[in-house]
């Protein structure tokens, strides 16, 4: 083996763990977003966001859209009055 399939070898590792890196990160993220909002059904988002990695992300968008989603609570109606 010379030093280029080396190179080669290195370079296959670095981009299958970045790749694993960025699919763990995008699963997390909608979870993260719902539970820094205070989202009342951030575990929810968290569980869906972990669903669709074994979906193919085909979902993730409307996970995402959901964590971002203000639910309106009872009192807040009220208080607008």
């Amino acid at each position: 083996m010379n030093l280029l399939d080396i190179f080669a070898w290195v370079v296959l590792i670095v981009l299958i763990v970045s790749t694993a890196g960025v699919v763990v990160f995008l699963a997390m993220l909608p979870g993260v977003i719902a539970t820094r909002r205070a989202h009342p059904w951030a575990q929810a988002v968290t569980v869906a966001g972990w669903i669709t990695l074994f979906l193919g992300f085909a979902l993730w968008p409307l996970v995402l859209i959901w964590a971002y989603v203000d639910v309106p609570r009872v009192g807040k109606a009220e208080d607008v009055r």
